[in-house]
């Protein structure tokens, strides 16, 4: 329940303190190009839609996250800690996709079309697609996120373990906020192609071939026709908004967490 609590409160913190940074970001990587997609104009575009997803999205990862690691537990100092979160990890990011792909499309539809109402384009996206417009990118946004946390959650235990070790004692939580922005911005840096090629695959056209959702082609497209720099788009607004995420998040996950723990032990 603190888990739940303390990812959905953590959740809620990021998406909306970084938000003008996401919808940069999307811009960035939109087919149209940063200006006809709205440049540095409406940048709270699609927030409802990230508002509405944002906690149980958070809260879900959380739940299957600490439920994996109780599942799989082992000892602390074994071999095997680093695959028990990677397969924590992998499982939650699996279960939040199944909130967070559809919030994700009405944003990310929102952010490059400021002048249109996000309920506008939720009954849009429904009534010409159907559910699994909604749902349109699961499969590349699982692909991203299952990389994403392979590197970032390990990475983050790794590095609180270290400073816990160094220090001789349990990292404070803006210890482990530090670590999270470190382990965040790297994560994000690497799977920034992977990123790029979930947003073309949200925003094509109903019916074209980028939007079945193959991230291989849609890989390929923009390859071709933009190169490297096509697949790092918005790489630095993608890293920012990840590393001060893992930093808010993170820290706010633990002290909420230790917060909520604290009170579960004094309530009779």
């Amino acid at each position: 329940m603190s888990g739940m609590m303390a990812g959905g409160v953590a959740g809620v913190s990021v998406d909306l303190i970084l938000f003008p940074l996401d919808t940069i970001k999307t811009r960035l990587q939109s087919p149209q190009g940063f200006n006809k997609a709205g440049g540095f104009h409406g940048v709270y575009a699609g927030v409802p839609s990230a508002a509405i997803g944002s906690f149980p999205n958070a809260a879900a990862f959380f739940i299957t996250y600490e439920y994996v690691k109780w599942f799989l537990r082992t000892d602390s100092s074994s071999y095997l800690t680093p695959m028990k979160h990677m397969l924590a990890a992998s499982a939650g990011e699996v279960v939040a996709c199944l909130i967070r792909v559809p919030s994700e499309v009405v944003k990310q539809r929102a952010q490059v079309s400021a002048s249109a109402r996000t309920f506008r384009i939720f009954s849009n996206i429904l009534y010409e697609e159907g559910i699994q417009g909604l749902y349109r990118g699961y499969k590349s946004t699982v692909l991203r996120e299952i990389p994403f946390s392979l590197v970032q959650f390990p990475l983050w235990e790794s590095l609180k373990a270290l400073w816990s070790w160094r220090q001789d004692h349990v990292v404070d939580s803006w210890q482990s906020a530090v670590c999270g922005a470190f382990a965040g911005g790297f994560a994000a840096a690497v799977t920034t192609p992977l990123d790029v090629a979930k947003t073309r695959i949200m925003l094509a056209k109903a019916g074209s071939s980028t939007a079945s959702g193959n991230v291989l082609s849609a890989l390929h497209g923009v390859w071709r026709s933009q190169g490297l720099a096509g697949l790092f788009a918005g790489v630095f607004p993608r890293m920012a908004a990840i590393s001060l995420g893992g930093f808010i998040f993170l820290g706010v996950y633990d002290q909420t967490h230790s917060l909520l723990l604290e009170v579960g032990r004094k309530s009779p």
